[in-house]
């Protein structure tokens, strides 16, 4: 049976709290990379551009928690900023 002292029961609680946490954000990134998506699905551009720095400032943020890699930030920031881009070309 494994040991239950004092350090390893609060070893424990922390890394039930952080999970948590650590779920909540990464819900919250994904809900508002979902709605940027939805913005450029509906072809609205204006839309897509506001999402966008909030995006940004959502994925660096979560890539700075070590959430998420930093190299997946970059690719997620990298195809919206491209997918709004080509939205602009074709709407012009």
């Amino acid at each position: 049976m494994a040991k239950r002292n004092k350090s390893a029961l609060k070893a424990h609680r922390q890394n039930v709290v952080r999970r948590s946490r650590n779920r909540d954000l990464r819900s919250s990134l994904r809900t508002g990379l979902k709605a940027i998506r939805a913005a450029l699905t509906a072809g609205k551009i204006d839309d897509a551009k506001a999402l966008l720095s909030k995006a940004t400032s959502l994925v660096d943020k979560m890539a700075g928690k070590g959430i998420i890699h930093k190299n997946k930030a970059a690719r997620h920031k990298s195809r919206l900023n491209g997918q709004i881009k080509a939205l602009a070309q074709q709407a012009a």
